[in-house]
């Protein structure tokens, strides 16, 4: 299979092994085909040239730079393409796969370099034109599910030329190639906390022309498929192959074959232009307008709840009034009411020594007595009932 590529891209090749990657120091045109992963390098390196010399020398100083992309009189990027840099200071990666829908419709992708020390910017166009190929998509699809890579690391050419060429060995096809990556925080996984070097997982989809081998199918087996519900470790007799580099959860993989997929055809109104229809001139209500009677919302919001409550209050009245229950609580009442004043009445006049506090002083610098701190009606229900509980409090205050 052949690629026609320009000299800045970079195809790798294992075998039959097949993908595409691409190197950005230009304005320039991408082919990536349909059914073909694709992945394009932002290199820092290349924007430096664009912006002012770092004051100091060295890799440790270089500018930090980040990327923005996006299409072309739009402020995102085309559904099939993502984007990802880790830090600012280690380049960026457009990657994706598209699909047969996208043939023949070239995109502009807008790429944007910031500075982020001297908050200048820097704008390159990629033309992504997507061909058109019959041998792919290929009809045999497995997905693998590799716990120990990020993103960003399986697109690296080495690392997923290596996984590919695993996959050849146990899959043993005439054709394969990476159909499409997607991070595992895109399916709905938890970001790993930043322990025992953990990474948040990759899922890589690959396709070959032939069936599965019979490794691949050992994890649909009834015994892995018991291990798998039982959260234990699939016994698959090649994963020796992918161990030394890829540690991968058989549990969840997938494999399909497209060629006995039933296909599902969804039916899309066409969209129109966006534009409203003409319906003439805007014409205002006329100021003659009809007065409205507002009194029936009086008769509900006010009247109605104001009845209601007159009855109610009625039938307390007659509850407590004239019923036998309601005259027993009302003397019951007043009773109480009697005794509590008899009983503060009797605490009054009860004949009791005045404290200290009562009795008038004599200022022996001026001759004058000081009138008492509390005046003549001191109330003496807060004195004690007995004098044997003032000589019990002094003992114990000593």
């Amino acid at each position: 299979m052949m690629f026609t590529m320009s000299a800045a891209a970079v195809a790798v090749w294992l075998g039959t092994v097949v993908t595409i990657l691409s190197r950005s120091h230009a304005d320039r045109n991408v082919y990536p085909s349909a059914g073909v992963l694709f992945v394009h390098v932002l290199e820092r390196e290349h924007f430096k040239g664009e912006f002012p010399p770092y004051p100091k020398s060295g890799d440790a100083s270089s500018d930090p730079i980040t990327f923005n992309t996006n299409l072309m009189g739009y402020p995102d990027r085309p559904g099939w393409l993502r984007y990802i840099q880790r830090t600012q200071r280690s380049d960026g990666v457009l990657y994706g796969s598209p699909t047969a829908e996208h043939v023949g419709k070239p995109s502009v992708i807008e790429i944007t370099a910031y500075n982020r020390r001297t908050f200048e910017t820097a704008r390159h166009n990629l033309v992504v034109n997507i061909m058109a190929t019959e041998e792919f998509p290929l009809p045999y699809q497995a997905e693998f599910y590799i716990r120990n890579m990020n993103v960003e690391e399986m697109l690296a050419s080495e690392v997923l030329g290596d996984f590919l060429g695993a996959v050849k060995n146990v899959w043993q096809p005439e054709r394969l190639n990476a159909i499409n990556i997607t991070s595992a925080l895109d399916r709905g996984g938890r970001v790993p906390l930043p322990i025992n070097d953990l990474k948040e997982g990759v899922y890589v989809m690959v396709g070959a022309d032939v069936p599965f081998s019979s490794c691949l199918r050992e994890v649909e087996s009834p015994h892995n498929q018991l291990r798998c519900s039982q959260e234990m470790e699939p016994a698959i007799s090649c994963d020796k192959k992918f161990r030394a580099h890829f540690h991968i959860d058989w549990c969840k993989i997938s494999l399909v074959d497209i060629n006995k997929v039933v296909p599902v055809y969804i039916t899309r109104s066409e969209p129109g232009t966006g534009v409203l229809p003409e319906f003439g001139e805007y014409n205002p209500p006329s100021e003659s307008l009809m007065g409205r009677n507002y009194f029936s919302d009086f008769l509900i919001t006010l009247a109605v709840p104001s009845a209601v409550a007159l009855v109610l209050f009625f039938i307390l009245g007659y509850t407590m009034c004239c019923r036998r229950e309601g005259v027993i609580q009302l003397v019951h009442h007043g009773s109480i009411q009697k005794s509590t004043k008899e009983l503060r009445s009797m605490s009054k006049n009860r004949e009791i020594s005045w404290p200290l506090s009562t009795l008038p002083v004599f200022n022996p610098v001026s001759g004058e007595v000081v009138p008492p701190i509390h005046p003549d009606n001191y109330e003496t229900t807060s004195m004690p009932l007995m004098q044997t509980q003032t000589k019990v409090a002094e003992a114990l205050d000593l």
